[in-house]
C-alpha cells in the first residue's frame, strides 16, 4: 500500500476562504449577487456559485449592464470584489453606478494596495515583482498614482531602469516564489538606486511553499492540486518537479492517469483555491486506488 502524506497547508487560505465564503453568505437574500471576475481560480467552485444564481461581471461594461437592469426591475445588486482585490478606479466606478459592494479582497493585498498608493504619492517609483497579467498584479498596479513597473523574470530585472533622483519601492504579489524573489531584488538592489524592499509574500504562502519542497524531497510521487489558472498552484507544481521528477498537476481526481502506486511514498499539496472535498477524493484514490465520479 502507498505511504501518503499531505501538506498540512493545503487547501483554502485565509484570504481565499474569507472570500468563498462572503459570496455564500449572501447568497437567498432579495437582491441579485455578482462577483467581479471568478471569485477563485477554481472552477468548481465557480460553477457551483453559477447554478446558486451568482453571476459574474468580468469589465466596467458589465457593471453598467447589471446598473441598468437593476434599475430597470428595480431589484438591488451586490458586488463582491474578490481575494485578488482590484485597482482603486474599479472599485469607485462600481460605487458610482449605484451598486452595493462588498470588498472581500484579502487582508494581505489589501495591505499592499496601501503601501504602493502611499509610497508613489511621496513620489517613490513602484517596483511590483510577480506574474504580468495576473488579477492581483493588475490591482495593485491601480493603486498606485504615476504607474507601476512588473518584474517576473533575471532579464526583466536586469534590463529594469528608473529616474536616480526618485526612490524605488519594491513590493511583492503574495503568491510569488520566496527564492525567485530573493533573486530579483538583489539584481535591483545591485543597481544601486535608493531603494525600499518590502516582502509582501504572505506568510500561508512561504509555509506552502517551503512544506510542499520538504514533502517532495522525501516522496516518489508528488501531487499537486489547484485550478488551472491558479499562479500559486503553478508555482507549487515548480517546486515539487524541482525536487520530485514524477509530479503531477491536477485540478482534480479526475485528471490523474491509473497509477501503478504500490508501496510508492506519495506527496500530496494544494493551491489555496482548492477546497477541502477535492483534496480529500485524492486523498481517497491514493490509499484505495478507486476512483468514484
Amino acid at each position: 500500500m502507498a505511504e501518503l502524506e499531505t501538506a498540512k497547508s493545503a487547501g483554502f487560505c485565509f484570504g481565499v476562504e474569507k472570500a468563498v465564503n462572503t459570496v455564500y453568505s449572501e447568497i437567498g437574500k432579495s437582491r441579485k449577487i455578482y462577483t467581479y471576475g471568478p471569485i477563485i481560480h477554481n472552477e468548481n467552485v465557480v460553477e457551483d456559485l453559477r447554478k446558486q444564481g451568482v453571476g459574474i461581471a468580468m469589465n466596467e461594461d458589465d457593471i453598467v449592464r447589471i446598473a441598468e437592469e437593476c434599475r430597470k426591475d428595480c431589484t438591488p445588486a451586490t458586488v463582491i470584489i474578490r481575494s485578488h482585490g482590484v485597482p482603486k478606479k474599479t472599485l469607485d466606478f462600481i460605487r458610482e453606478q449605484g451598486l452595493d459592494v462588498i470588498d472581500a479582497t484579502c487582508p494581505f493585498v489589501a495591505r499592499i494596495h496601501r503601501i504602493v498608493e502611499e509610497e508613489s504619492a511621496k513620489g517613490s517609483q513602484i517596483v511590483i515583482i510577480g506574474n504580468a497579467g495576473h488579477a492581483e498584479v493588475e490591482g495593485t498596479m491601480g493603486w498606485s498614482c504615476s504607474g507601476a513597473s512588473v518584474i517576473e523574470t533575471k532579464e526583466e530585472a536586469q534590463n529594469f531602469t528608473a529616474d536616480p533622483e526618485k526612490p524605488v519601492t519594491i513590493v511583492a504579489q503574495t503568491t510569488f516564489s520566496m527564492v525567485k524573489f530573493d533573486e530579483l531584488v538583489d539584481i535591483l538592489m545591485d543597481k544601486g538606486y535608493n531603494t525600499n524592499v518590502v516582502n509582501t509574500i504572505c506568510n500561508a504562502t512561504r509555509q506552502r511553499q517551503e512544506e510542499a519542497r520538504e514533502i517532495a524531497s522525501r516522496s516518489d510521487v508528488m501531487i499537486v492540486i489547484g485550478g488551472r489558472n491558479s499562479s500559486n498552484s503553478a508555482k507549487l507544481c515548480d517546486i515539487c518537479r524541482g525536487v520530485c521528477p514524477e509530479t503531477y498537476f491536477i485540478q482534480t481526481v479526475r485528471d490523474l492517469p491509473v497509477l501503478d502506486l504500490g508501496s510508492a511514498k506519495v506527496g500530496i499539496t494544494a493551491g489555496a483555491s482548492t477546497p477541502k472535498n477535492i483534496i480529500e477524493e485524492v486523498q481517497n484514490y491514493v490509499r484505495t486506488g478507486r476512483r468514484e465520479f
